[in-house]
């Protein structure tokens, strides 16, 4: 099935730049890179496709150690005329299998500017240390991610619902149905063959065997990729294990119960970054820009997708009968979901947003994440209670230089004036949680009308 995803305006825009540079698309296996690309290239009149699995197209990166043959090749085998190559899109798939085709992109750009060329693969970050001369400068990167709850909408074809979504801000009537719709996305989560499976059989039971499937393949993936027996181990204990600690500040040390020495753990999970299967979300101490990670203090944990981790959990059944997801899987599962949904706009830098911490002995605080608007650090809380139980919140708006802060949560959207415990004032944008794709579109109306 053939989905409308954001990603396809970026790749019309690097189409006609007139600087274009090869385009690598990355992101974890399975999340429609390939699916992309392939509707990509309807858009152009003539397209050489190479899978890097396939021997037989691996074959020209090996033979070759120039490009202008392995250029000569391709296009004598696809029957197309050097005159042509301005109209022509090279897709290397599977990229990662092949060290000297991620280096043969700068040649590419130096020596045929006007060929289109896009390369695709995961776990590239395991391939890219054996690359001798990697093409920095020559190329840039565009990064997908599970489908949001926008494209999710697109991929139902509810139109109307996707019409009130982009609307700032949505008309009330619509609040309901959008709350509904984003429930039913917060349980089976944004894979592009989970989503596929749903629309055709219009059930969730047969749905696990996917997602079975999916977790299947990235474990077997990043154990493939571990460069000794240990490290092997403690990637399997992680991918067994960490679902038991989604939304939960870890430490590595022992993590899941283990005996693995902290050195170990954290190499394992730096690892599982990379292959952005599972990431890790640092905390900040600061509440003016610049915003800096604390690589001192434990993370929290980011997994790719909602609807795998509710799987792991075994929590879909339960889900379906809460009408406030806030409470689901002690109130884990929605906090995770709206930081999917921000990395999900992402396309072009491989950031994470941050949450805020201040750490006292005797009053600790925690605002689930922080977003970045002009010379503002916006707090956002994820949950469901009254304004005055937001005590994290207010601990950052005491020393806060500016008035905004966001509440997400399963209310209606309203603005409010309210005050800190401590007597400073300020204004707060309650947003339900099916605009998390859109907060940085309310952020700014916010600040501009308020």
């Amino acid at each position: 099935m053939i989905f409308n995803r954001i990603a396809s305006q970026y790749l019309e825009a690097w189409k006609i730049k007139s600087n274009r540079k090869p385009l690598i698309i990355r992101g974890a296996r399975q999340v429609g890179k390939t699916t992309l690309v392939n509707e990509f290239a309807r858009s152009y009149k003539y397209t050489i496709l190479l899978n890097l699995e396939k021997s037989s197209d691996l074959e020209f990166f090996n033979k070759f150690t120039l490009v202008k043959p392995i250029i000569e090749s391709l296009l004598l085998t696809n029957n197309i005329s050097i005159d042509s190559i301005g109209e022509t899109l090279l897709f290397i798939d599977e990229v990662q299998e092949s060290p000297m085709a991620i280096q043969m992109l700068r040649y590419f750009y130096e020596e045929f500017p006007e060929l289109h060329v896009i390369a695709a693969g995961s776990l590239l970050e395991f391939t890219m240390t054996k690359v001798k001369s990697f093409p920095v400068g020559r190329v840039e990167y565009l990064y997908l991610h599970p489908l949001n709850f926008s494209e999710y909408l697109e991929a139902i074809d509810h139109h109307a619902a996707l019409s009130q979504i982009n609307k700032i801000p949505y008309d009330p009537f619509a609040h309901k149905t959008l709350l509904d719709l984003f429930n039913q996305y917060a349980i089976i989560g944004g894979m592009p063959e989970v989503i596929s499976s749903f629309i055709e059989k219009k059930s969730l039971t047969e749905l696990p065997s996917v997602y079975e499937s999916i977790w299947g393949t990235y474990k077997n993936d990043v154990e493939k990729y571990a460069s000794n027996e240990t490290e092997r181990k403690v990637i399997k204990h992680i991918m067994s294990t960490a679902h038991l600690y989604v939304d939960k500040r870890i430490k590595f040390q022992n993590f899941g119960q283990s005996n693995y020495r902290s050195r170990e753990v954290g190499e394992a999970f730096r690892n599982l970054n990379d292959a952005k299967i599972i990431r890790l979300i640092y905390p900040t101490t600061d509440v003016e820009i610049p915003v800096k990670p604390d690589l001192r203090k434990s993370p929290r944990l980011q997994f790719l997708d909602t609807g795998l981790i509710n799987n792991e959990l075994g929590i879909q059944a339960e889900m379906l009968a809460l009408a406030d997801l806030s409470n689901s899987h002690k109130g884990a599962i929605i906090p995770h979901l709206i930081t999917q949904e921000l990395i999900s706009l992402t396309s072009s830098n491989n950031k994470v947003p941050y949450f805020w911490i201040r750490d006292k002995k005797q009053s600790s605080s925690e605002v689930d994440l922080v977003y970045t608007y002009k010379n503002k650090v916006i707090p956002i809380e994820i949950k469901s209670g009254k304004v005055g139980t937001l005590r994290s919140l207010h601990q950052f708006i005491d020393r806060s230089n500016h008035p905004y802060a966001m509440r997400i949560y399963a209310g209606e959207y309203n603005v409010t004036e309210t005050k800190t415990p401590g007597g400073t004032s300020y204004r707060l944008i309650n947003l339900p949680y099916f605009l998390g794709t859109k907060i940085p579109d309310y952020v700014q109306y916010f600040v501009n009308n308020y």
